[in-house]
């Protein structure tokens, strides 16, 4: 628990203490967010913020995940460092942060709303997914269990396995089930990231469940003394819980200074960086169909502009809200910022609540 607790602190410290830095090399260099004319019309007065906020959650995560296993070897040198599935983890969510990074980096030197064009996006987000999923098939333990599986899981893995026609289409099919995955939650919470601290706390909430999973798959993983019955077979699940609490210590310190007026915005770098982590916990945690419900609200809001985006092209023109995503519609209802943000937490809460709920619902019961 101290590593957990050391991971979290050390995260908050850096992105807390690193945020204002950033901030002031980023309005030096003049780099600032572009806003659409076609947007809310409030959010002309943002237009100008520092964006690129990402950049420093990601590298506080980085930093403090890499730090806490160095004070923990320092402690104790039987300790045996950092994970492979931690090591996946980052590399997911570093690699698409870079793409974000790219992408923002585009959008404020050129000062236009759009950044990498799409095929250069899809093509450096395919090969990191790409990447990440052959990897996580490789590098088993001493249980012969790798950090990702060939089987569809929920609450844990299903006996829907993608390999049943053999193990080169096992693997090719997981390699465009985790892209999927990936490709659903960078796009949810970059769709979600539109009002100050939305997003970033949304995704609080989220990496707390993974947190709370991930010490308890940790206590009762299988081959664990004394576990018995209903064990979880994932390879490093207290490393994945650590690497959920230096996240929600990240945001949190970030949320400090991206909350309503915003200083900084997280930009793609962050967003992508951050869908790139739930993708990257859902597949090492084996909770794959479980993460549409604990990210429920990023389903929610990728669901908006889908529906927004057929209709208009189905009635010629004609539109179901007012502006997608959901949270703009609200806004140009005359809802205030700060009411929408809170009243999306409450409902990215109950997600939350209803997906450890079932997590731990299906334990009892397999028990």
């Amino acid at each position: 628990m101290i590593t957990l607790l050391i991971g979290g602190a050390l995260a908050l410290i850096f992105a807390l203490v690193g945020t204002p830095l950033f901030i002031k090399v980023l309005v030096n260099r003049g780099y600032g967010q572009f806003i659409r004319d076609d947007g809310p019309t409030t959010h002309h007065t943002k237009r100008g913020t520092p964006t690129m906020g990402g950049a420093v959650v990601v590298a506080s995560v980085v930093a403090s995940y890499f730090l806490t296993h160095l004070i923990i070897f320092l402690i104790n040198p039987d300790n045996t460092g950092p994970s492979i599935s931690g090591g996946l983890l980052l590399l997911l969510m570093v690699g698409m942060g870079l793409v974000g990074f790219l992408d923002d980096f585009i959008k404020i030197s050129k000062q236009r709303s759009l950044g990498l064009n799409a095929a250069a996006k899809i093509t450096l987000q395919s090969a990191v997914g790409i990447l990440f999923a052959v990897l996580a098939l490789n590098f088993p333990d001493s249980r012969g269990r790798t950090p990702a599986s060939t089987a569809i899981s929920f609450v844990r893995d299903t006996w829907v396995d993608l390999a049943f026609a053999g193990t080169i289409i096992g693997v090719i099919l997981f390699i465009i089930w985790s892209n999927l995955i990936v490709t659903a939650a960078t796009n949810g919470v970059n769709l979600t990231d539109g009002l100050d601290g939305l997003a970033a706390g949304a995704c609080v909430m989220v990496f707390s469940a993974y947190l709370l999973m991930g010490i308890w798959q940790q206590n009762q993983n299988c081959g664990s003394p004394g576990v018995t019955g209903a064990c979880y077979e994932v390879r490093d699940p207290f490393d994945l819980a650590m690497l959920a609490g230096a996240l929600c210590g990240a945001l949190i310190g970030f949320l400090w200074w991206n909350t309503s007026p915003a200083k900084i915005f997280m930009g793609d770098t962050g967003s992508l960086a951050l869908g790139g982590a739930l993708a990257g916990f859902a597949i090492l945690s084996r909770t794959e169909l479980l993460l549409a419900i604990i990210a429920g609200l990023f389903v929610i809001i990728t669901l908006s502009v889908i529906l927004q985006v057929g209709f208009f092209k189905i009635s010629r023109g004609k539109r179901i809200f007012k502006m997608a995503p959901l949270q703009h519609h609200f806004e140009l209802k005359g809802w205030a910022e700060v009411t929408i943000v809170v009243r999306f937490w409450i409902v990215c809460g109950l997600c939350v609540a209803s997906g450890l709920g079932i997590f731990y619902a299906e334990w009892l019961v397999a028990l």
